[in-house]
C-alpha cells in the first residue's frame, strides 16, 4: 500500500494603509469568480517560507524579503474530496509594483478593507483571517 501523501499550499495577506490584496480567480478549475490570496502549492524540496515568497512574486509582482514575512498558521481543509495542510502568512513590507502578473488565472486584482471583505471570498480564506484574527494559530475547515 502506498503512504498517504498530503497537499501544503501556502497563502500570503499582503496588507497596507488597513486593507488586504485579494485576487479573484478564473480559468484555474478551483475556485474561479471567487477572491483569494496570493497563493501555490509548496513544491518538493521547497521551504514554506521560499514557497510564500515565490508565489507573491510570481502572481502580482511583490518582492517579500524574509524578515517581513510572518507566519500566521496553518489550516487543516477538507474540499470537494481533496484532504490538505494550508500555511497563512502576513507580509506588510515589500518592494515592487503589485500588478496582475497572471491574468490567464486572474481577472481582478484589488484592495479590500480588512473588516469588508467581500462575499465571494474563498470560504477557507475568509474563516482563516477571522481565525488568526483572534490569535488562533490553527483551525480545521470543511470537516463539518
Amino acid at each position: 500500500m502506498e503512504p498517504f501523501r498530503l497537499l501544503s499550499v501556502v497563502h500570503v495577506f499582503l496588507i497596507k494603509d488597513g486593507q488586504i490584496l485579494l485576487l479573484r480567480r478564473l480559468n484555474t478549475g478551483h475556485h474561479d469568480g471567487e477572491y483569494g490570496l496570493p497563493a501555490g502549492k509548496l513544491d518538493g524540496g521547497e521551504e514554506l517560507h521560499s514557497a510564500a515568497i515565490r508565489e507573491v512574486r510570481e502572481e502580482c509582482g511583490a518582492v517579500i524579503a524574509p524578515s517581513d514575512l510572518e507566519m500566521l498558521g496553518a489550516m487543516h481543509i477538507w474540499t470537494s474530496g481533496n484532504e490538505r495542510i494550508d500555511f497563512f502568512f502576513k507580509a506588510e513590507h515589500w518592494s515592487g509594483e503589485i500588478s496582475n502578473t497572471e491574468p490567464d488565472k486572474c481577472d481582478d486584482l484589488r484592495w479590500f478593507p480588512l473588516d469588508d471583505l467581500p462575499d465571494n471570498m474563498i470560504s477557507y480564506v475568509k474563516e482563516a483571517w477571522s481565525k488568526f484574527r483572534e490569535d488562533v494559530w490553527f483551525a480545521s475547515h470543511g470537516w463539518e
